[in-house]
């Protein structure tokens, strides 16, 4: 399978799983903690959408012309947008523990895993200069990881 096709599938599980934890009222915070947390990845994703610009987004994680981002969020992590939604989905499961919400949060995340690889080998294909910028660049935790 390849990377395109996979990101596509892994897209859908992640649509799923959001929308199973809508339905059991499990991806919102319910305290002062993980609501800020929320509003912290809202402003990531706000911050890294501006500085990604008018690009378009491709639901099979195809890599986009205008060259590679490197400024804004994207100086201290190479994919501040799926840290955002990793840390909202996981606030929002956090607050609201359960035998549902749980794996579909563990499913949700995995599925952004599955979109960030695909996309790092596809971004690499574009763009070359990817593979430096990644050894200087955490993936979605600035300093960390």
């Amino acid at each position: 399978m390849n990377d395109r096709t996979l990101s596509i599938i892994a897209f859908v599980v992640l649509l799923a799983a959001i929308l199973l934890l809508l339905k059991y009222d499990s991806l919102f915070g319910r305290d002062v903690v993980t609501i800020g947390l929320q509003v912290v990845s809202a402003l990531l994703m706000i911050w890294a959408r501006i500085t990604f610009g008018k690009r378009s987004f491709h639901a099979g994680a195809n890599p986009t012309a205008g060259g590679l981002v490197t400024t804004g969020p994207y100086r201290y992590v190479r994919h501040p947008i799926y840290s955002a939604i990793m840390l909202f989905i996981a606030s929002g499961v956090a607050a609201n523990w359960s035998v549902v919400s749980a794996p579909a949060g563990i499913i949700a995340i995995a599925a952004v895993f599955v979109r960030i690889h695909c996309e790092e080998r596809l971004v690499v294909l574009q763009y070359p200069e990817y593979t430096e910028y990644a050894l200087a660049t955490k993936r979605l935790i600035p300093y960390v990881y």
